[in-house]
C-alpha cells in the first residue's frame, strides 16, 4: 500500500452515492473492500451487521469526509424514519474501533479507509477550501514521539495528526 491515499472533498449535503473513494490514487474494488471488512469482523469475533455494512457503504460512497448526520440522512431515506442519531454513532464507533474508518476530529466527520490500514499512525492534510482530505502513514514521522513516550512509560494506542491548509488544486485556482 502507498504511504498516502486521498479522500476527495465531501459534497455538500448527502453523501454521493455510486462513487468509490480513491485510495492510493486509484479506485477501490467496493465488493472486495466489503468482503475484507466482513472477514476482519469475523476474525475479531465481531458481527458485521447489515446496518454496520450499510454505514461503511455510505462512507465508501461519500467520496470524502462525511458527517454523521449526512450518513443518517442516507439511512433514513432507505429505512424510513427509523434511523436515529445513536444508531449511526454506534455504527461509526464500531467501524472506527475495528480500523475500518477514521474520525477526522477537526471536521467532526468520518472517512472509510483500507481494511487493516488504520492500525498505524495517521496524518490528514485537510484543505480548508474544498474540504478534501489526504491521508498519510505517519509512522516514520512519529518515531521521536513514540520513543519519548516509551521513555516515560506511556503506551501510545493511536496517533492522528490533522494539518489544515490548501491543497495543490485549490492553491492553483486561487
Amino acid at each position: 500500500m502507498s504511504p498516502s491515499h486521498a479522500h476527495p472533498p465531501a459534497k455538500p449535503g448527502k453523501p454521493g452515492i455510486g462513487k468509490a473513494t480513491a485510495h492510493a490514487g486509484h479506485g477501490i474494488d467496493r465488493a472486495a473492500h466489503l468482503a475484507r471488512a466482513e472477514t476482519l469482523c469475523a476474525d475479531a469475533g465481531e458481527t458485521f451487521t447489515p446496518l454496520r455494512r450499510r454505514v461503511l457503504e455510505l462512507l465508501l460512497d461519500a467520496g470524502g469526509p462525511a458527517k454523521a448526520y449526512d450518513l443518517l440522512d442516507g439511512l433514513k431515506s432507505e429505512a424510513g424514519a427509523a434511523a436515529k442519531p445513536p444508531t449511526i454513532y454506534r455504527a461509526l464507533e464500531f467501524l472506527t474501533r475495528l480500523g475500518l474508518a477514521h474520525r477526522v476530529e477537526s471536521l467532526n466527520a468520518f472517512v472509510a479507509c483500507e481494511v487493516g490500514a488504520c492500525a498505524r499512525a495517521t496524518i490528514f492534510l485537510i484543505c480548508d477550501t474544498c474540504n478534501g482530505a489526504e491521508e498519510f502513514d505517519a509512522g516514520h514521522a512519529l518515531v521521536d514521539v513514540a520513543e519519548a513516550a516509551a521513555r516515560d512509560g506511556f503506551t501510545i494506542e493511536r496517533t492522528m495528526i490533522e494539518a489544515h491548509g490548501r491543497c495543490a488544486k485549490c492553491s492553483a485556482a486561487a
